[in-house]
């Protein structure tokens, strides 16, 4: 019995899942591509210091990232799946690892820019493989949410390291902050070799659908970001807005006239994905939107170096960890109501308190009051994850955890750019941050109120599946 639950599902010849390297790869995955993003935001003041190029450089330091994340994120879901997902880990690991080294070596803030870009697309194609990898090979719904709850260890370790290592780096070279990605994806790709083969599913891709998912996510986030500095009412950005409202609509013309969609509408009948997306757009602003608001806020306001603002982070981000474990078996126990509605609750007071607090630049208030912030994130994702995939089939899995992410990504991307445009004076930096972190408190709020109304497709005590 043990052995028949380690076998693939009856689509391909057994083959022996091996879930423990399977979930150690997905782990390294996660955890690669989290600490990248986390790293460079302390890092963004000394990046500047020698390329230049300002809040707009800095903001596009982190955006081209996160662009194309959430813009590929759909193509990846549909690549994993017909390719298999194991294939297509190896694929978006090798390039990612190639492009951290691209960045390494940027001579100038257009070559890291475009390096970045290429290490978005790269996580584009890792984050839902390597959920796709967890769910073929844990099939039970309990032994997911407990496999997802290590998985997102991978990001909360991420959290606990990432900061303060950034700061670390930075201190001596910016440079290392992508360097030492290198290493990290060359032992994922070792342990990646002893994984089992994955199942495919081959389906043509949707290539009209792909280009203009990219037009309208990049014209609406290249409009908001260069609002901020241009001005929303100047040409360049009035174009990128038009972009992305052309961009948008065609795409979802085209999903829903397609006969193989790169977004597979149906799978919005579902009410728990829909409910689950608002949450991970929602969950993910407040926390992108606050470390990104927070590093400048230590660093270019306060005056503190990148080291300080890293450690700032630390306490969160050792508790982080902790609670991710907890969501992982509090999700699989209770369902994922309980830790989702709760987590986002906890963080909308974290957000409301550090807003209150601004204006007193305290260092201590600031690192206290992250942790609310940072706890309530690591208790909402895990849950929310573990509902996305338990509502589809394990065939439909790489694309229903691309959807959700790319609605994740977007919610890191547009609060990055809505709360750069608001930074972009020194003179109201402090009302600046006190606007961003209003308005993702606001949000996260609402989808603390949408958790309520969550009903998980498969009982929190189901029997395994044998």
């Amino acid at each position: 019995m043990a052995r028949s639950a380690d076998l693939l599902d009856q689509s391909g010849p057994p083959v022996l899942k091996r879930p423990r390297t399977t979930l150690a790869v997905s782990l390294l995955g996660f955890f690669v591509i989290t600490l990248d993003a986390l790293m460079v935001n302390v890092a963004l003041s000394t990046i500047e210091k020698q390329l230049g190029g300002g809040i707009l450089g800095q903001q596009w330091v982190v955006n081209s990232y996160t662009l194309m994340f959430a813009s590929l994120m759909l193509f990846a879901g549909n690549f994993s799946d017909r390719i298999g997902a194991k294939r297509a880990f190896r694929f978006g690991l090798v390039i990612f690892v190639l492009a951290s080294a691209a960045c390494s070596l940027s001579p100038e803030l257009i070559f890291l820019v475009s390096s970045r870009l290429l290490q978005g697309s790269a996580a584009a194609l890792l984050l839902p493989s390597s959920l796709a990898l967890i769910r073929e090979a844990f099939p039970d719904a309990q032994g997911r949410a407990k496999a997802i709850g290590v998985w997102s260890l991978g990001g909360a370790v991420s959290a606990a390291t990432g900061p303060a290592l950034g700061g670390l780096l930075a201190t001596v070279d910016w440079r290392l902050v992508f360097l030492i990605n290198v290493p990290v994806g060359a032992v994922a790709l070792l342990l990646l070799a002893r994984a089992a083969p994955s199942p495919t599913r081959p389906t043509p891709f949707d290539w009209a659908g792909q280009v203009t998912a990219i037009a309208g996510i990049g014209g609406l986030t290249y409009g908001i970001i260069e609002g901020g500095s241009a001005g929303f009412g100047s040409l360049p950005v009035i174009i990128a807005f038009a972009l992305a409202a052309v961009g948008l609509t065609a795409f979802l013309l085209i999903q829903a006239r397609g006969s193989h969609p790169v977004l597979p509408l149906h799978l919005f009948r579902s009410r728990v994905l829909r409910l689950a997306l608002i949450i991970g757009f929602a969950s993910t602003l407040g926390w992108y939107g606050m470390v990104f608001v927070v590093s400048l806020f230590l660093q270019q306001h306060m005056g503190l170096s990148p080291l300080v603002a890293g450690l700032a982070f630390i306490p969160t981000s050792v508790l982080i960890a902790v609670s991710n474990i907890a969501a992982g078996r509090a999700a699989a126990r209770f369902g994922p109501r309980v830790p989702a509605a709760a987590g986002q609750l906890i963080m909308a007071i974290g957000l409301v308190a550090m807003l209150a607090t601004a204006p007193l630049e305290s260092l201590l208030l600031v690192t206290i009051l992250m942790i609310p912030v940072g706890v309530g994130g690591a208790l909402t994702l895990p849950s929310v994850t573990a509902l996305v995939l338990d509502s589809v089939p394990a065939a439909r899995a790489g694309a229903a955890s691309a959807v959700f992410n790319t609605f994740r990504q977007l919610g890191g991307a547009i609060g990055i750019a809505v709360f750069g445009a608001l930074l972009t004076s020194p003179d109201v930096f402090v009302s600046g941050a006190q606007t961003s972190l209003l308005i993702a408190a606001v949000l996260v709020l609402f989808s603390a109120v949408t958790s309520l109304f969550v009903r998980p497709s498969v009982p929190p005590h189901a029997p395994a599946e044998k």
